[in-house]
């Protein structure tokens, strides 16, 4: 295979256009490695070695595209470059590289998930759901957690937002009860709410 042109597109980025037709995007640092220069004839380990780091470069501009849409975890990461038609080889390691770079951090992400989650009323369960889904490690979750602020003010809150009546009936109590369920509020959280609830509409 030979070298049909090296053109420089941004500074320290080139495109290398081989024999066969096809093109590589390379950078400086693989074109100073290898002396690689225009009509220069490489052999097939050269051009397996170029071709391994146009893939690896291509997919560490993928990933830092995906993290600048929104924070996630090593693993949504993974995940999202795999789809993406990334070998898992390269996802790894362009994972690794990132979380070297901190810019891919699952201890400060799981944090983020927590204060955002519990700051839109959401109970523990709803978090520990969200936690799981986005790959979060559960060796994580203790710490992140510790951090949620005291529930019961908010159930309260909840509750008596999604009442409609100071009195409300069996059937009116269950639903909204139900629905701070699945909010993800322990029963003993609802209960208190519904106690406490109860014991002031009776102070009237």
């Amino acid at each position: 295979m030979t070298i049909t042109e090296l053109r420089e597109i941004t500074a320290g980025k080139f495109i290398a256009g081989f024999s066969d037709g096809s093109e590589m995007r390379l950078g400086l640092d693989i074109i100073a490695d290898l002396s690689l220069f225009k009509g220069r004839e490489l052999s097939d380990e050269e051009l397996s070695k170029i071709k391994s780091y146009s893939e690896f470069s291509s997919c560490r501009e993928r990933a830092l595209r995906i993290i600048g849409a929104r924070p996630m975890s090593c693993k949504e990461l993974f995940d999202r470059l795999l789809e993406k038609g990334e070998t898992a080889e390269n996802a790894e390691k362009c994972t690794e590289w990132l979380i070297g770079l901190h810019y891919l951090d699952d201890a400060q992400y799981a944090d983020t998930i927590v204060r955002h989650y519990a700051a839109k009323g959401y109970g523990i369960q709803k978090i520990k759901n969200e936690l799981y889904r986005r790959g979060v490690p559960k060796t994580l979750w203790d710490d992140a957690l510790s951090e949620m602020p005291e529930t019961d003010d908010k159930v309260y809150e909840l509750l008596c937002r999604k009442l409609k009546s100071d009195n409300p009936d069996r059937a009116e109590m269950k639903k909204a009860t139900d629905a701070l369920y699945r909010r993800g509020f322990s029963w003993d959280e609802i209960k208190t709410a519904v106690n406490r609830f109860n014991a002031e509409r009776s102070d009237y």
